[in-house]
């Protein structure tokens, strides 16, 4: 299978599909490792995992090189490495107390003469589907604590963005007691996981979630899927509008806008809105797309092109519905990378695709409201309830409304905090997710299974017990 160069446009780098056999394969070479990995317990683990971020540490430059090829991104690409090697030393820190935290003593059963004994294992084989926009980060964000809970994993990087296995592949090699395995290709491989695995992950749009959703279900597997979001931005009236438009467009654009939690609606009220959309226009035309020079502005082109072609279908359909473009609003073709420059717009309804459907890219829909009830309506008028955000002229404004908003996190006097910090728990609401949290400590917990050792203190009760008699 071969793989697109989102700069360029050239299909420049091959790699070889994991047939349903090595599938099989894979998986059964990590449950025969799986059990030695879990007896070495959290301590274990956690030293494991600190070296696997070492050998990530010493190989970045190679993982980095390769993953701003596959996304055409350098600073975002060196993030995500980064990241991976922070996350790794996150889990094996936190791990540990997390299982010192476990009830372990035994507890009296409401029935008398018994009580109740709690251990813990882990899923054997965990299994991770993931997306093209944060290859490494995404790719390792359930693995990493699924690792540290005992399990071992089993992972499918976006066939979009492949280049980064090669050289993740030699850093793991450093570590071989580390469970931990690539199978490449596409929708046919992850089938092929889902029914190996003994729990599944899988991070990407809400269409394809019920799919992995449907075929988990089939295997009576678990299914944790982190999915589409619609984030709004409500700024109420009391907020500084240059301020405001400067936290909505960094929110709104980083990574050219394909980021889950990018805000995707914004809410403004009346009494700032003329001063925040001017703000807003001054500092989207500032925005400089990363061409020719990849190494100088701020947004790159589109990883997957057919994602452009619909922000482009998105914005012409607003246009042609009345809105108005205030800045950007074309797809522009520079040598063979897909790029849009930020796109504000006005003049936007509800019924509108830039509205209710996901986007995906650097697209900012501006609504004006004159009562804040109506602008929490319209902000939880979405099928999605991933994040959200609230800018105000104190914290306790924003929280009084934040509290209001059906999502998962919310984000206060900043947008888009959830890519930021992990550690606060993100339930996801409506079509934007199922399952627990893969922010805070459920993140790893979510891995382990409770087991009940119920301890007979008495005599065992006879056939007798249970002999017809006249009551």
């Amino acid at each position: 299978m071969k793989a697109r160069n989102p700069r360029t446009g050239e299909e420049d780098y091959e790699f070889t599909v994991s047939s349903r056999d090595d599938v099989a394969v894979e998986a059964a070479r990590l449950r025969a490792a799986q059990p030695a990995w879990e007896a070495l317990g959290p301590e274990g683990r956690a030293a494991v995992l600190n070296k696997f971020a070492d050998a990530v540490d010493a190989g970045a430059q190679a993982i980095a090189e390769a993953l701003s090829i596959d996304t055409g991104r350098k600073a975002v690409a060196w993030i995500e490495v980064e990241g991976l090697a922070r996350n790794l030393r996150k889990w094996a820190a936190r791990g540990p107390d997390l299982f010192a935290g476990l009830p372990s003593d035994p507890e009296p059963s409401a029935m008398p003469g018994f009580d109740i004994v709690p251990r813990y294992d882990a899923y054997p084989l965990f299994g991770a589907i993931c997306p093209w926009n944060f290859p490494v980060i995404l790719s390792h964000i359930d693995a990493v604590p699924a690792l540290m809970a005992g399990c071992a994993a089993l992972v499918k990087p976006s066939e979009v963005t492949p280049r980064f296995v090669e050289p993740m592949r030699e850093v793991l090699a450093q570590v071989p007691e580390l469970p931990l395995a690539y199978v490449m290709g596409g929708p046919d491989v992850g089938q092929a996981l889902i029914e190996e695995v003994d729990y599944v992950c899988f991070t990407g749009s809400t269409g394809t979630g019920r799919k992995v959703a449907e075929a988990a279900a089939r295997q009576l597997i678990p299914a944790n899927l982190e999915l589409g979001g619609k984030d709004p931005m409500i700024i109420t009236a009391s907020a500084d509008p240059e301020w405001a438009a400067g936290v909505a467009l960094r929110s709104s654009i980083v990574a050219t806008g394909q980021a889950c939690q990018s805000i995707e609606r914004i809410y403004v009220a009346r009494e700032i809105a003329e001063p925040f959309l001017d703000a807003l226009v001054e500092g989207a035309n500032a925005v400089r797309l990363t061409y020719p020079d990849a190494s100088s502005g701020h947004i790159g082109p589109f990883i997957f092109p057919p994602q452009g072609a619909k922000v482009q279908e998105q914005i012409d359909q607003a246009r042609s519905a009345g809105a108005r473009v205030l800045a950007g609003g074309q797809i522009e073709q520079l040598d063979g990378g897909t790029y849009l420059r930020p796109t504000v717009l006005a003049d936007v309804t509800p019924d509108m695709a830039v509205i209710r459907q996901e986007t995906f890219g650097p697209v900012l829909p501006v609504t004006i409201f004159d009562d804040i009830e109506d602008a929490i309506t319209q902000a939880n008028d979405t099928e999605y309830g991933l994040s959200a955000a609230v800018l105000a002229g104190s914290m306790e404004e924003a929280s009084q409304v934040g509290a209001r908003l059906e999502a998962g996190a919310i984000s206060l006097q900043d947008g888009a905090l959830t890519s930021m910090v992990s550690d606060a728990t993100n339930e996801s609401r409506k079509a934007s997710g199922l399952g627990p949290s893969r922010m805070g400590d459920s993140g790893m917990l979510r891995f382990l299974r409770r087991q009940s050792l119920i301890r007979q203190n008495g005599e065992a009760a006879t056939i007798d017990a249970y002999a017809e008699a006249q009551r």
